[in-house]
């Protein structure tokens, strides 16, 4: 077994944030046929609590550590979590774009927990008042610019995980990615002025979706045609390598009682000795099947009662989510300030026949506003059967669910008209929008609208005369 190294998440700092996970894992791993002595296992104590390290310092910092490595054969594996996962992926992409400043210690494996792949929906809050006056009360500070990262569409995350989509399969070089999250908040640790820490569908700070990194890069763009006065825009989809995914059942984000890392709970320890033991792409690929079927047995018992005292208990319907990250600009790359975006149902399309209850959120990005992130029912958009009160077969939770396809787009700009406007747009009656979501997983849609330049706003004259044109006349669009 090679080098074993742990990388923690966001505001740690101390090491028992790892729990009895190191010790679990030397204690099992003999018996699942993994040589590790505790002269393997290293612990990272890295800095993300000062307002000035950004997540590239901590790159530059794993970096440089990693070379006081006494390595057998040049290469380590690496267990992190949340933030850490996104940490190493950096350092990993900066290790193949910058060879010449960075080592050339080769990863094989990296377990992530948990990881904020595309950020938490919590970042932006924890820049907030309470979140300061909680660091305050430490003796550190938030990591605003950890946190800038971590913020649902930051420009930051976009980038790495878009380079993720459309670069090679990492495992044709022998590197093999895990994501291990757990299925559901730990209801114990829910903030009644923060309903994120409660939200279905993630862990209690990262959603599922977000961690995952099996994702799509979805582009509508302008394919010339137009219905009337409105643009058309024609699909593209790109989708990434397969990552071997797999949910912990009842484990949360954090916590000394259902914690995925801290906790140390056996599953948590059994999935990451499966990883571990991958040697190969076909074993790396068995074990992606495997997971897939473990996630769809976990889907498939979707109901969760949760106690409440002498009341009723609490139900809890754990349809699969789709974390749909969308970017408004036009052709020149410019934002589409201001312009609304509709999702649409049904022929002809219409906002009205979007299935009830299919949108459970959306946040805007603090530093780009036409960034916003939309947090999707997947089941409800794909349609679903009866759910079953477990309690009594024969009562109904909820009952079947139509799909309501198929699913466009619209756009609506606010410059409808000027020297340099926009049109209205919308997706092709064609394509169906349900093709670029996925259960548990993240699209990144790019909407692109044709940008409209008049004749107005340059032209040329022989006449000598002065001639005033501070009110041009438009002309025609240009083509």
């Amino acid at each position: 077994m090679t080098t074993l190294v742990f990388v923690h998440g966001w505001s740690v700092t101390d090491t028992s944030t790892y729990g009895q996970l190191p010790q679990q894992l030397q204690q099992h791993a003999a018996a699942a046929g993994v040589a590790l002595s505790f002269a393997d296992i290293w612990l990272s104590e890295y800095v993300s609590f000062d307002d000035a390290v950004t997540v590239a310092d901590l790159v530059r910092g794993f970096d440089h550590a990693l070379r006081d490595l006494h390595l057998r054969d040049a290469s380590f594996a690496c267990i992190t979590h949340s933030t850490g996962g996104p940490v190493v992926r950096e350092w990993l992409r900066a290790q193949r774009d910058r060879p010449a400043t960075h080592s050339t210690i080769r990863l094989s494996h990296l377990v992530m927990l948990a990881p904020a792949n595309f950020g938490s929906a919590l970042a932006q809050l924890g820049k907030g008042l309470l979140s300061r006056l909680k660091s305050w009360f430490d003796g550190v500070e938030p990591g605003q610019r950890i946190l800038d990262w971590l913020e649902l569409g930051s420009a930051q995350s976009l980038s790495l995980n878009l380079d993720y989509i459309h670069s090679d399969d990492p495992v044709k070089r022998g590197q093999f990615p895990f994501v291990l999250t757990g299925d559901r908040p730990d209801r114990t640790l829910y903030d009644h002025l923060n309903s994120y820490t409660g939200e279905d569908g993630s862990d209690g700070v990262v959603r599922i979706a977000a961690a995952n990194l099996n994702a799509h890069h979805a582009v509508l763009s302008p394919q010339g045609g137009r219905d009337g006065d409105i643009d058309t825009l024609a699909l593209n989809l790109s989708r990434g390598p397969r990552c071997a995914f797999k949910l912990i059942a009842g484990a949360a984000h954090s916590g000394d009682r259902l914690g995925i890392m801290a906790a140390a709970a056996p599953d948590t320890v059994a999935a990451i000795l499966r990883c571990l033991q991958v040697r190969s792409a076909e074993d790396y690929e068995t074990l992606c099947d495997a997971f897939d079927r473990e996630n769809a047995a976990r889907d498939a018992d979707k109901v969760e009662l949760e106690p409440a005292g002498p009341f009723a208990p609490r139900v809890h319907i754990h349809d699969p989510r789709s974390l749909l990250i969308v970017r408004l600009t036009d052709e020149a790359s410019e934002p589409l300030t201001g312009a609304g975006f509709l999702l649409t149902a049904g022929v002809p399309a219409s906002a009205d026949l979007l299935p009830e209850g299919f949108l459970l959120d959306r946040q805007a990005n603090s530093k780009q506003r036409t960034t916003i992130s939309l947090f999707l029912d997947y089941s409800l958009l794909a349609g679903d059967a009866r759910v079953a009160d477990p309690r009594n077969s024969r009562k109904t939770l909820r009952p079947a669910v139509a799909s309501h396809r198929p699913y466009g787009a619209s756009v609506q700009p606010v410059d409808l008209v000027g020297l340099v406007h926009h049109a209205l747009a919308q997706s092709d009656g064609r394509d169906d929008l349900l093709a670029i979501l996925g259960p548990h997983q993240t699209t990144v849609l790019d909407v692109v609208l044709p940008r409209k330049v008049r004749e107005g706003v340059f032209r040329l004259t022989r006449d000598r005369r002065p001639e005033d044109f501070r009110r041009p006349v438009p002309g025609a669009v240009i083509t």
